[in-house]
Order: structure tokens, then C-alpha cells, then sequence
């Protein structure tokens, strides 16, 4: 009995352990369950919720860019494209690879086009999507739909692509975007959308912050495959800026058309007061919108082998010999150290310093001649004379006044600053003296002498001004990061002190250039009233000329090969009488200036002031209009 009775105490006592147990475990679960249903609700609701909702990145629209009158030059348009998300394709049944190899019996998709693809895909992370093709045509938008069931990560997405209405006419002052590249990635989630594409030239690659925008965002609603169900939110990004050019269309494409039977050629068209680019042209030129939509190999072979560098923009990057052009910054020096411009030389076609001659283009010679008539004519003896005389360290110093031997500071990249030779320069640069020879080779614009077309615009610009120190700027507004400002003051740059006599005489030299019965460009006058241009004709050797082909008969035009031609220069001002407009003309390998370079320049000029007095005609028929009305 007494044993029954330990037994039933020792069973009760672990029934309590045991109940008390169970109880403590219970009361655990249910402050744990609490915990979490109550206490934590947000958190687990939070995300239960991101496993439903996706936030995506949407690229803001690009802005865009005009020219002065308000004409697109750079717009965007719709652009269909396949994606594809490579963590969503490397599930149990597919692979990247396997799924690419599918799409490739859909569109168009080449070996070395997949190969791109992977090395894309391993570069950024699992889940940013990777551009697969794009500007899809609605055929292949509609296979790949049909069979979007066996395309895991696949994805059709309508974007935006740049667009270039005027092409190859305006491709080196807008350069173009392309896809962002490895070393470019700056931690702007922006750049790791796929198919975004940001400014690699030009006025797109120099304002490429203030062109971007803000991105937006795209609240979507996924099944537990990661498709899309339904887009839950949406808020759009800001549109880049509208960035707005000093060119006048119509005028860059004049001189397009009128230069494009030339080989390689640049004309720069600039307002003398404000600085204005008004026309910027190199010629050959290249598609931008092939950049947009992406190269293939053999294009972009084709354009970096071409012989006449279409890639180049000539008119800020092209450095040549000025050749007689760069009489004008002689003729100016001379004048400031004491040369009198009744200063006469009489020249029988060369001059002799030591034992060498240096000749003049003239054979025969041009006389007796003056500053004016030197610079009329083009005489090389003259200049020979003057050189010799003041030496080329104050040449350089003139030239350097005029914006020669330094870049312009105009508002996109790849601007090279020619070279201005000195004494110093040449015994820092090449370790050698300086002799006297090279300085009469100087005062002809040969020798170590290199200026940019943009270049010679701007001399021109600062002699018919006035003297005063212009820049060039190809934007009416200038823009500070993401910022645009305003242009004021353009007018007021400050005096270059130059002697305005000085100037005077030169210009009066310029004009009888193209309007004397003597000058070298008097086949390319203007002949409306009120339209008259001045300007100087430059030809610029590529090759030494021999003592033997000299006593000969100097070979010229078709008989040497076209890469040991000449090249044409011409510097051009209109109208004479209120310069408004300076232009540069270079023809490479065209030959003699008068005969390449300054009808282009005359045509130009015409051009300018055609557009001019249309808009002039126009304006005052609004006005009459509205007072009629």
C-alpha cells in the first residue's frame, strides 16, 4: 500500500513537470506568435510585399537640341529593344546561353553579337537587365512574345533612341551617344540601365549632365516568376534640358552641299561682334545615327581607315600650315615695331639670305610694292623683308593676340592649338638654335606655323571688329554642371590694343584682295551692292619643292598625287563697309586658294546675307501686320 502511494506521488509530480513544460512551451509559441503577428506586422508585411512589388528604374527622355532658329537637331523616338534579366534566366531548365541560342532562331543574333552579350552580362549585376537587340521591327517583337513562355528573363521594353534629323550635316558639332562603357560606370543607377546611352563627341558628350535628366520609377506587381502582372505606380523622370546652338541650319546645310564634292574641306562661319558659331563644317563627314543604333565592325573599320578622316572635325582639330593667310598677323607686327606701311620692296621674285634663296609664288616678281599692295598681291618678298626685320619673337607675340598657337576655348572637346613657333620654343622643344631662315619661312604662314580653321575665323574676327578680343561659342546659353545660364554681354569683349590705323591699313589690303583688278581673289567678288566681302588667300605647301623642279616648271593640279597638293586657304569678311561675318575656308590638297577656297568663301558669304535680308523682309512684314491688325 505504502508503495502505491509513492508510486502515484512520483507520477504526479512528473505529470506537473510535464503539464509545466508543455505550458512554458505553449506560453513561449503564443508570445513568439504575438511577437511576430502582432509586434513585427509591419515589418513581415513590408516584405511579403516586396516579394510581390518590384521598383523599377526608368531612363528620363533626353533633352534636346536646336539650332538658333528653333530647328530639332536632336530628337528622340521610339525604340523597341529585348532585355533580358540573367538571374532570371539561370534557372534549373535554362541557362543564359541556352536562352540567347533560342533567340537566335527568332532574330537576328550573330556569334559575335552573343559574345558581347555574355561579357555584358558577367560585367554587371545578376539582376540588371542586359540590352539583347535593339530598333526590333513589329515581326520580331511578335515572335519573341509568342515564345515568351520558353525565354525565362526575357523581356520586350519600349525605350528611346537618339535620332540625328540632318545626319552627317551636323555629326561634328553634336558628336552622338552610345552605350555606357566599363570605365564610365560612376555609380549613377542611370547608367546601368539597359540601353542607356550618354554623349562620346560633341555638344552631347560636352553638356551630357545638363542632356541626361532625372530618372523615374516604374512600381510593378510580379508572379513568383518575376513576370510582370500589372504596373501598380508610375512616376515619370525629368526630361534633360533643351540645349539651344548659335548654328544656323540652313547655313550649315548650304556649305555642306556646296563643299561636298570636295575631298576633305572645313569652313567655319562666325558673327565678327558676338562670337557666334554660325556654321561649323568638315568634310568628309560620318552618320551619327549609326552610332545610336550601333556599329558593326566592318563600319567602324571603314570610318577609322578612311584616308580623308571622317572622324575628325577639321575645323577645330585639322592643324595646318596657314600659308599666306598669316600675312595678315605679319603685316600687323610689322606696323606695331616700326614699319612703316609706305614701307616699299622691290621684288624680282626671290630674295637671298647667305647662300640660299628664298623665292617668291610670282616667278617673275611683283615690283615695287607696299604693305597694302603686298598683301593685294600676296608678296612673299615683301613679307621675307619684314620678317627679317622685326624677328619672329614678335611675330609670335601678334599672333598670339589674334588667338593663334593656343585653343579658342570654344564649347566642345578635341579643339588642338595649332603652334606659333619662338626662339624658346624651339630650343626647349627640339634642343636646337633658332636660324634666321625659319623666320623668313614664318612670315609666310610655312615652316613650323599651324592654325585650326576655327582659328583663322577668329583672327579674322578680332582684325575687322575693331580689335576687340571675340571667343567663340557654338551654345546661346552656357551650362554649369546641370545648370543653364543665360549668355550676357556677349558684345562687350575687352580691346585687343591694336593701333586702329594699323588695322586700317590691313583691312583696306584685305579688300583689295578680292575687289582690285590686281588682287588674288578678284574672280571671287561679291557683286551685290551692300554684300562685298575683303578677305586673303593662303596656299599652304605639303612638300619641298627642288632647285631642279623650280628652273622646270613647278608641277601643279593632276600631275603629282593628291596627298603632295597644296592646300587651299581663304579668310573672308562681309559686308566691307559693316563687317558682321568672318569665314575660313580650307581645301585639302585643293591647290591655290584663289582658285579652291575663295569662291567657297564668296558663296558662303552670299549665303549669310541672303538668310539675313530674307529674315529682315519677314520681320518687317510681321510688323506691318500687326499694325494693320
Amino acid at each position: 500500500m505504502k508503495a502505491e502511494k509513492n508510486s502515484f506521488k512520483s507520477f504526479s509530480r512528473r505529470a506537473i513537470c510535464l503539464f509545466g513544460t508543455q505550458l512554458l512551451l505553449m506560453s513561449g509559441l503564443a508570445s513568439r506568435m504575438y511577437y511576430l503577428q502582432v509586434v513585427e506586422t509591419k515589418r513581415y508585411s513590408m516584405m511579403a510585399e516586396d516579394n510581390r512589388i518590384n521598383f523599377r528604374l526608368l531612363a528620363p527622355p533626353r533633352g534636346f537640341i536646336v539650332d538658333r532658329n528653333g530647328d530639332y537637331l536632336a530628337i528622340n523616338i521610339q525604340n523597341y529593344r529585348v532585355l533580358l534579366v540573367p538571374e532570371q534566366a539561370n534557372s534549373d531548365h535554362s541557362s543564359v546561353n541556352g536562352v540567347l541560342a533560342k533567340l537566335a532562331q527568332l532574330i537576328d543574333l550573330n556569334d559575335n553579337q552573343i559574345r558581347n552579350i555574355l561579357k555584358e552580362t558577367k560585367k554587371r549585376r545578376a539582376f540588371v537587365p542586359v540590352t539583347i537587340r535593339d530598333n526590333l521591327s513589329w515581326e520580331e517583337i511578335s515572335r519573341i512574345a509568342i515564345n515568351s513562355p520558353d525565354l525565362p528573363g526575357v523581356d520586350i521594353d519600349v525605350g528611346q533612341s537618339r535620332h540625328y534629323p540632318y545626319g552627317e550635316n551636323m555629326a561634328h558639332v553634336l558628336g552622338y551617344v552610345a552605350a555606357v562603357s566599363e570605365k564610365e560606370l560612376t555609380g549613377d543607377p542611370l547608367l546601368e540601365l539597359p540601353g542607356f546611352r550618354i554623349g562620346k563627341n560633341g555638344i552631347e558628350q560636352r553638356y551630357d549632365l545638363a542632356l541626361r535628366g532625372k530618372g523615374g520609377t516604374s512600381k510593378v506587381e510580379v508572379n513568383a516568376f518575376g513576370r510582370i502582372i500589372q504596373e501598380v505606380e508610375r512616376i515619370d523622370g525629368k526630361s534633360g534640358h533643351q540645349v539651344m546652338l548659335t548654328v544656323d541650319m540652313q547655313l550649315q546645310d548650304f556649305i555642306g552641299t556646296r563643299i561636298n564634292k570636295e575631298n576633305a574641306a572645313a569652313v567655319t562661319v562666325m558673327n565678327v561682334h558676338s562670337g557666334d558659331i554660325l556654321a561649323l563644317v568638315s568634310t568628309p563627314s560620318f552618320n551619327p545615327n549609326s552610332f545610336s543604333e550601333g556599329l558593326t565592325t566592318n563600319e567602324w573599320h571603314g570610318l577609322i581607315n578612311n584616308p580623308y578622316s571622317p572622324l575628325t572635325n577639321k575645323s577645330i582639330a585639322g592643324q595646318y600650315a596657314p600659308g599666306s593667310t598669316f600675312k595678315i598677323v605679319v603685316a600687323l607686327a610689322a606696323l606695331k615695331y616700326g614699319i612703316k606701311p609706305n614701307h616699299s620692296v622691290i621684288c624680282n621674285g626671290h630674295i637671298t639670305l647667305g647662300d640660299r634663296k628664298f623665292h617668291c609664288w610670282k616667278k617673275r616678281g611683283h615690283g615695287k610694292k607696299d604693305l597694302v599692295g603686298a598683301l593685294r598681291e600676296s608678296c612673299d618678298i615683301w613679307f621675307y623683308d619684314v620678317a627679317k626685320r622685326i624677328g619672329v619673337d614678335k611675330i609670335a607675340e601678334m599672333a598670339k593676340i589674334l588667338g593663334l598657337g593656343k585653343v579658342t576655348g570654344l564649347d566642345i572637346g578635341g579643339e588642338k592649338p595649332g603652334l606659333i613657333p619662338t626662339k624658346k620654343w624651339k630650343r626647349d622643344k627640339l634642343g636646337k638654335p633658332w636660324h634666321k631662315g625659319e623666320t623668313l619661312i614664318v612670315g609666310i604662314g610655312q615652316g613650323y606655323v599651324l592654325a585650326t580653321p576655327l582659328q583663322l575665323a577668329v583672327m579674322t574676327a578680332r582684325v575687322v571688329n575693331g580689335g576687340k578680343s571675340v571667343s567663340p561659342h557654338l551654345t546661346k546659353k552656357y551650362i554649369d554642371g546641370t545648370e543653364i545660364h543665360e549668355r550676357v554681354n556677349i558684345n562687350e569683349f575687352p580691346s585687343l590694343n591694336i593701333d586702329p590705323a594699323h588695322l586700317a591699313y590691313v583691312i583696306d589690303g584685305m579688300e583689295q584682295v578680292v575687289n582690285s583688278p590686281f588682287g588674288t581673289a578678284r574672280r571671287s567678288a561679291i557683286k551685290h551692292p551692300g554684300w562685298e566681302m575683303g578677305g586673303k588667300t593662303g596656299t599652304s605647301q605639303v612638300r619641298s619643292i627642288s632647285k631642279a623642279e623650280r628652273e622646270e616648271g613647278i608641277r601643279k593640279g593632276d600631275d603629282i598625287a593628291w596627298r603632295l597638293r597644296d592646300h587651299a586657304l581663304f579668310i573672308g569678311f562681309a559686308p566691307i563697309d559693316n563687317p558682321k561675318y568672318a569665314v575660313s575656308v580650307i581645301v585639302e590638297h585643293g591647290g591655290g586658294g584663289s582658285k579652291a577656297a575663295a569662291p567657297i568663301a564668296r558663296d558662303v558669304l552670299m549665303e549669310i546675307q541672303r538668310l539675313d535680308n530674307e529674315l529682315l523682309i519677314r520681320n518687317q512684314e510681321n510688323i506691318n501686320h500687326v499694325k494693320k491688325g
